[in-house]
């Protein structure tokens, strides 16, 4: 019997696989990428149009030298690693690897077979008509690993020298720092206007009561800006009979959104869902790669969630038709299927996200899902069925009436909204960026889709009563003060969608920038918002000033449409990394001889250090810069530090230290524990310092992986001073490690959670503690 070898990517995916296919079949994982350029050096020949030198990654060597044993015993191999630029890579050095030195096409038996979902019909299709490696795809995927490594290493060690140590330098997350930074300047910028609003709430002879706002005066737009003038507009009208002037029905459609791309989803879960985009597309990636339901076992849920197409197949779009015809009925199913129109570049081999049948409903798996996977799941789900349903329809009216009898000709107008036909709106209604409605500067009226209320029936010429109200000081009519709004800092899906906006980076990497930005302390999430650090503004100050093109918002996108180029084999993937590359080359010439904060002496200040007496020094610190005791180097030293913020007119002001409470109390007096910050981080210490010292290490937040064990792992120190991390539960637990654990499941492996690593030639790194994964967020 024939014995053929499938190749994937992940365990998971290579165990939904196992299920669907016969004894003839072998399917093993890579564990994500084998080869890689190397971490302690640059690994790109800059003479030698910028070759990459790729190295198999630490770990990788069983699991590379298991896949050759099982290749040599096949009569097929078929790499399936997911169908993007990533997967394609992978799918390249494995062949390449299965060659050897021969180059060889391993006589013939290496195929490259793709699927969007994981489902037993779309395998066995594609093992049916297996292809060849798209070196399309494979040279756009180097192009951008080979950039990315040379501003990661060359910037990040100019960071290192003009900044600060642990810094780091990207191509696309330089430019989304600089528009958190250059939105942070906007608000400080932004001026607060007062403006005022009246309401008249009127009758007519039918009911309900309804209200009006005044729309304009003599002809123009009303603009009130204080009260004097809204108290006399007030006392103009009050008493005063309307007369309707206009009445405008009209019918209107709302279409179907489009079922998810990945850049939606990722909006779309961070405005429903309040999910961050790296756990929307952790989640996505479990339910694509497979969930166990019950006796069907692993089972794919969706289809591929790294697209930006919003292509259905023919079949899924009967399934969807079939169900919403049995479910809703004729009246919800229109006459021909809905097709969405593709994006610019948008690869029209893949299809959007959407479940892999339309069947399997949310709740009746929501017993195999955990709670986030349900909520995902849910609304693709909805999504997908709504994008295949029928407008919905809407009686949008608009009524202006105006005050009889008055010097000035007032203009009242109400708008509201009456749902004929629900249509689509039944399963799905799209989210809105309320922060973007609100920032209006003087908003005028409701949207008239907004406010979905009735108006009663009215003519025109018909008389209108002001109706009075208890909150009213005039009966009948409403004055309120309202403040024009800054534009609104960015959250997870504001952000999504000026990035998409802007063509700065793509989709199925807008979640990697927004953790590593977090990551690298540039900003920092407060209340759902991003707020830049002071590093963050350093550090964007001084790549403005160094590198004026490479942080350039156009420069930018037009690199990202050059890179689409490679992808759709329009242009050599060499030619677009020298494009980036003489710019950069110049400017970082350029950028070091700028000083920067290492290589500025700030004078010492006027502000004494409250234990010795000296003038404390501005210094430059890992959260920014900080004051400190010039005493620090003395025998014995002062290690005084104080924070301080300066204010407008360049004086300094000395910010009290927060000390942030927990829910602990001290074991030895009671007292609570508090956050501090010393000189190896964080711990916490008992409230009553100096009575009571009692310390402990503060917890991660980071489970212990120990089995049976429910300690934390905790910062600790060994006697020489070097810091490991350890369970809280010591000495009954024992499990150490020397890597600060980061709280983030491996998305390769699954476990649970990551380690940083920090090396003098590379930076900072977070990847997967299993070396055998291999999986690494590199700079």
């Amino acid at each position: 019997m024939a014995k053929s070898l499938i190749i994937v990517e992940s365990p998971t995916k290579a165990k939904t696989i196992t299920k669907y296919l016969g004894r003839g079949y072998t399917v093993m994982a890579s564990v994500g990428h084998v080869k890689d350029l190397p971490t302690s050096k640059l690994g790109v020949d800059l003479d030698d149009d910028f070759k990459p030198q790729y190295v198999t990654i630490k770990g990788k060597s069983k699991v590379l030298a298991e896949i050759k044993k099982k290749a040599e015993e096949a009569d097929k191999v078929f790499l399936a690693p997911d169908p993007d630029r990533e997967g394609e890579a992978i799918a390249w050095h494995l062949a390449e690897e299965l060659r050897g030195k021969s180059k060889k096409k391993s006589d013939g038996k290496v195929f490259r077979v793709l699927f969007n979902e994981i489902t037993e019909s779309a395998i066995k299709r594609a093992l049916q008509s297996p292809g060849q490696i798209d070196m399309k795809l494979v040279n756009a995927q180097q192009a951008r690993r080979v950039l990315d490594r040379i501003v990661g290493y060359q910037g990040s060690q100019l960071l290192w020298k003009k900044v600060r140590r642990g810094l780091s330098m990207g191509r696309v997350q330089s430019v989304a720092v600089r528009l958190m930074c250059e939105r942070e300047q906007e608000r400080e910028a932004f001026r607060t206007e007062e403006y005022w609003s009246i309401t008249a709430l009127l009758a007519g002879a039918i009911p309900p009561p309804f209200e009006a706002r005044l729309h304009s005066i003599n002809g123009e737009e009303a603009s009130i800006a204080n009260a004097d003038q809204a108290q006399a507009i007030v006392f103009a009208i009050q008493g005063k009979t309307f007369t309707v002037t206009s009445v405008e029905r009209k019918e209107k459609k709302r279409n179907p959104v489009a079922p998810f791309i990945t850049s939606r989803l990722q909006q779309e879960a961070a405005r429903k869902l309040h999910f961050t985009p790296k756990k929307t597309m952790t989640l996505a990636q479990q339910l694509y790669e497979g969930i166990e339901i019950g006796a069907e076992g692993a089972t794919g849920l969706i289809t591929y969630m790294r697209t930006d197409s919003p292509r259905i197949s023919q079949e899924a779009m009967a399934d969807a038709r079939q169900l919403i015809q049995d479910r809703f009925g004729a009246e919800y199913l229109p006459a021909v299927p809905n097709v969405y129109k593709t994006q610019k570049a948008a690869q029209e081999a893949h299809e959007a996200i959407r479940p892999t049948s339309a069947s399997r409903d949310p709740e009746s798996i929501r017993q195999y899902l955990e709670q986030d996977q349900y909520n995902l799941y849910k609304l693709i789900w909805n999504r997908f069925i709504a994008s295949q349903m029928v407008p919905a329809i809407l009686d949008v009216t608009r009524i202006e009436s105006t005050p009889l009898e008055t010097q000035e000709r007032y203009v009242f107008r109400s708008s509201g909204t009456v749902v004929k036909f629900p249509g689509h709106t039944i399963v799905y209604r799209e989210g809105v960026d309320k922060e973007l409605l609100a920032q209006k500067t003087k908003p005028d009226e409701e949207a008239d889709e907004g406010s979905e209320r009735q108006l009663p029936e009215l003519n025109e010429g018909e008389r209108l009563r002001l109706i009075e109200q208890p909150e009213q000081t005039v009966p009948g009519v409403l004055s309120k003060q309202h403040f024009t709004q800054p534009p609104p800092r960015y959250n997870e899906a504001l952000l999504i969608k000026e990035l998409e906006e802007k063509g700065i980076g793509r989709p199925s990497t807008y979640a990697a920038i927004i953790s590593t930005i977090q990551d690298r302390k540039y900003v920092e999430k407060v209340e759902g918002r991003f707020i830049p650090t002071e590093t963050g503004r350093t550090v964007n100050d001084f790549l403005i000033k160094g590198f004026p093109a490479i942080v350039n918002v156009d420069f930018t996108s037009h690199l990202e449409e050059e890179l689409d180029e490679v992808e759709e084999g329009n242009k050599p993937w060499v030619d677009a990394v020298r494009d980036f590359y003489d710019p950069f080359t110049s400017d970082l010439e350029r950028a070091k001889t700028i000083p920067g904060p290492k290589d500025t002496v700030e004078p010492p200040t006027d502000i004494p250090c409250e234990k010795c007496g000296r003038m404390m020094e501005i210094k430059w610190g890992r959260n920014g810069k900080f004051l400190a005791c010039p005493g620090y180097k003395d025998d014995p030293p002062c290690k005084n530090t104080q924070n301080f913020e300066k204010l407008p007119d360049g004086t300094i002001k000395i910010v009290p230290k927060q000390e942030l409470t927990t829910d602990q109390v001290c074991d030895k007096c009671g007292s609570p524990m508090v956050v501090k910050t010393g000189r190896f981080g964080k711990f916490i210490a008992c409230s009553a310092y100096p009575e009571c010292k009692t310390t402990k290490p503060l917890a991660l937040g980071v489970k212990c992986p120990q089995p049976g064990c429910d300690g934390d792992l905790v910062q600790k120190r060994t006697r020489k001073g070097r810091s490991f991390f350890a369970c809280s539960k010591y000495p009954q637990c024992e499990f150490a490690l020397w890597d600060r654990p980061v709280n983030k499941v491996c998305p390769t492996c699954s476990a649970p959670f990551l380690i940083e690593k920090v090396s003098k030639q590379t930076g900072r790194s977070v990847q997967c503690r299993n070396e055998e994964c291999g999986y690494r967020e590199a700079g």
